[in-house]
Order: C-alpha cells, then sequence, then structure tokens
C-alpha cells in the first residue's frame, strides 16, 4: 500500500533552516541542493516503507505514534505519524540534536 504523505509546516520550516544554514553559514549550494535531493528521495521511500519502521524507543514518542526514518544520504532523519493510510511528517532533525526533549 502506498501512504499519502504530508509535511507539516513544523517540518517545512525544520529542513528550511538546515538549507539555509547550508547556503548561508557553509556557503555551499551544492550541499543544500544534496540534502533537497535526499529529502526528496526520502520522502518517495516513505510512501512505500512507512508501515513497515517501527515505532520509537522514547516511550512519550511510541504513545503518540511517532516513527523514524532517516534520510538516505545524509545524517538527518523525519519523525512522522500515521494515520489512516496517510502519513504525516511533524519533524524533520539532524541525527546530532537532542530531538526527544524537542518534541511536545
Amino acid at each position: 500500500m502506498d501512504y499519502k504523505i504530508a509535511v507539516t509546516r513544523d517540518a517545512e520550516e525544520d529542513l528550511e533552516r538546515f538549507i539555509n544554514y547550508l547556503i548561508i553559514e557553509k556557503k555551499s549550494m551544492q550541499a543544500a541542493e544534496n540534502v533537497m535531493n535526499d529529502f526528496d528521495a526520502t520522502i518517495e521511500s516513505l510512501k512505500h516503507v512507512a508501515g513497515s519502521l517501527k515505532l520509537c524507543e522514547n516511550p512519550r514518542l511510541r504513545r503518540s505514534g511517532y516513527r523514524r526514518i532517516n534520510f538516505l544520504n545524509h545524517r538527518y532523519f523525519m519523525l512522522y505519524r500515521i494515520v489512516d493510510n496517510a502519513v504525516f511528517v511533524d519533524n524533520i532533525f539532524h541525527e546530532l540534536q537532542d530531538y526527544e526533549h524537542k518534541m511536545h
């Protein structure tokens, strides 16, 4: 089954912050493009595998139904929920971020 993907405003803002950091701070348009391409590829993969990935280990995130998918080629990941046949990507984090305390 393919899922419909909805990227929330929070997740869009997360991605925008990472892209702006790469362009403005790191001055690398190429790196920003690579991350955007990886985001698109990960979203495409999520359409097919969302239901097969396990729930988060963190008890609070698990109770809320959150799952995690890593970007295919970069150190970012998405936290998402499944409702019926729709996937809601709520946040995007870099793997070094303390994401468990940022989620409410």
